[in-house]
């Protein structure tokens, strides 16, 4: 078994904002995969899919950004499932709009709900998919920025990138992460590199 967390905000009132990015690619997984509604359970949401003839947990932490690893940490546990197995879909600051980057570990680089899942699962060595959501404008706080919706002419591409993301996701657990990692980060070396924050 392999585990998707996408990282996201619980609430209406979240859907759709920049910090819910992670939530929306594994809306586009479970609804290719047709899988059940999602049961509540460890704090999160959780549905599944089979992929590759490997089953597949996708997991929407309840608890709000900041404290994913709450959620995260005990699935893992309960499941028997090693942290190179689990990948973490986030939204990245450090990133243009719709740039994507797959690494296997690193720092949590300035990521909040990818901190907390790291400091309880107790390694860094968690694989990781960032979706960019741009610098906040200049004079505009970056917690502000996350928490507001897309503006109508970026929408576009951010529905791409999801799409694309979840290309990366399918990819990772078929091929495994060196071939996801070839395919995903074509084009993002002009990027700042989010693991050296």
């Amino acid at each position: 078994m392999k585990i998707v967390v996408g990282l996201g905000n619980p609430g209406i009132k979240y859907d759709g904002t920049r910090h819910n990015v992670g939530f929306e690619v594994l809306w586009e997984l479970s609804h290719r995969w047709q899988s059940p509604r999602p049961k509540v359970k460890y704090q999160g949401e959780l549905t599944e899919g089979v992929v590759g003839g490997e089953k597949v947990l996708l997991v929407w932490p309840q608890t709000y950004m900041n404290l994913s690893g709450l959620c995260v940490s005990p699935l893992a546990k309960f499941y028997q499932v090693a942290a190179e197995q689990v990948l973490v879909v986030c939204d990245d600051l450090n990133l243009k709009l719709g740039h994507l980057r797959l690494r296997g570990s690193g720092s949590a680089g300035g990521q909040k709900g990818l901190l907390s899942i790291l400091q309880n699962m107790g390694t860094n060595a968690v694989p990781r998919l960032r979706l960019g959501v741009d610098r906040p404008p200049l004079g505009v706080n970056a917690a502000s920025f996350v928490l507001a919706k897309f503006r109508q002419d970026e929408r576009e591409q951010m529905d791409q990138a999801v799409r694309k993301a979840a290309d990366g996701v399918e990819l990772w657990l078929t091929a495994g992460l060196e071939r996801a990692m070839n395919a995903v980060n074509v084009g993002s070396s002009g990027d700042a590199a989010s693991e050296a924050v």
